[in-house]
């Protein structure tokens, strides 16, 4: 690759970057100010004592945010809640934190803003989103049945029982509450109203940045940006381009064939399950969207690109926004309990959803 092409990948993944910076320095201003602490114990309220009804309404969120407001939204705004929340009512917080990994990546089938990949993929679909609705609604719920049920089956032992309601941390300064609040709703409205997810994280971090500035300086810090996710993510779009230029491209269409049939779309959700895992699902779409060929093909690409890649926790974009935001709260998960309970998910959730895409095509 010339400097030229380099200049022409980053250029065309530079809002999913900036996407990443704006984003991350909104939730954690957000998590300073104490927004999700104080959004963790109305929810509590909401279950009235009962874990599995909490559980319940963590997934309902997780499924809505994803579909409406995208992944990345479910990554970065919610699992603050669900680990504040866990940290109210002293919860175990592995499940709650796995469900909304879970089920952002693989509920995120719907509607273009629910992934990045899918408004990527607009382009090509040339649905909008009703249409693109229409085909991806049974495998978006069969993903959404066969995530809650695993999540149940492997947790259900530690989500019996009931728990307590206590009263959360008061606010300590409300002007920041308040702006770091309206910061977040705001994002939130933008996303809806389909205003570009970059565009959107940036006009919501903005006046959050700006009550810190004044209220409380020492909070704005180089630290806050994560550069090295940030070149991280670069390099593999660099690189699996340069790879596609020098072979990949070809190799793929092997694999992938060219066919319709249910074992030719299963041939497709394997080398994209396998992508997505190995070198992030964006990357990873973009070196199959070439081998795709028609709308099932490429539907079914997107099934696998959303929701096969559980294994690494580097395989989606949002995973690695989710354990950032674990860290920040004091979990830690490791790669290999990650790879683990993936490896017991990704199968069952990549036949249903492809099933049920292959179902529901029409004619």
């Amino acid at each position: 690759m010339t400097w030229a092409d380099v200049v022409e990948v980053l250029a065309r993944t530079a809002p999913v970057l900036l996407f990443l910076v704006a984003v991350t320095v909104l939730a954690e201003q957000a998590d300073a100010a104490g927004v999700f602490d104080v959004a963790a114990r109305e929810a509590a309220h909401l279950a009235r004592g009962r874990t599995a009804a909490l559980f319940a309404l963590v997934v309902v969120l997780a499924t809505a945010t994803t579909v409406l407001l995208s992944l990345d939204t479910t990554a970065v705004l919610l699992t603050p809640v669900v680990l504040a929340m866990c940290a109210q009512l002293r919860l175990d917080p592995l499940p709650f934190a796995m469900a909304t990994v879970w089920l952002a990546n693989t509920t995120s089938l719907l509607l273009p803003v629910s992934n990045l990949t899918n408004l990527l993929a607009q382009r090509r679909l040339e649905l909008g989103a009703l249409e693109m609705a229409g085909r991806m609604w049974a495998p978006t719920l069969a993903a959404l049945v066969v995530t809650t049920g695993v999540l149940w089956l492997l947790h259900r032992r530690r989500l019996r029982g009931r728990f307590q309601v206590v009263p959360g941390p008061r606010v300590g300064d409300r002007v920041l509450f308040g702006a770091a609040s309206a910061g977040c709703l705001l994002f939130v409205v933008l996303v809806a109203v389909e205003v570009p997810p970059p565009a959107a994280a940036v006009a919501g971090a903005l006046p959050v940045l700006a009550a810190f500035a004044v209220r409380r300086r020492e909070a704005l810090r180089w630290s806050l940006v994560p550069w090295k996710v940030v070149l991280a993510v670069a390099v593999l779009f660099v690189a699996v381009q340069a790879a596609g230029r020098a072979g990949l491209t070809e190799l793929l269409a092997g694999l992938t064939g060219t066919g319709e049939s249910p074992a030719d779309l299963l041939r497709v959700a394997a080398a994209g399950a396998g992508a997505g895992n190995l070198v992030n699902n964006l990357p990873a779409y973009l070196a199959l969207e070439p081998v795709a060929g028609s709308t099932d093909r490429l539907l079914a690409l997107l099934v696998v690109v959303n929701a096969g890649p559980l294994v690494l926790l580097w395989g989606s974009l949002a995973t690695v926004l989710w354990r950032e935001r674990c860290r920040a709260r004091g979990l830690t998960v490791g790669a290999g309990r990650f790879a683990l309970h993936g490896l017991l998910l990704v199968p069952p959730v990549l036949l249903a959803a492809t099933a049920a895409l292959v179902a529901t095509r029409p004619g």
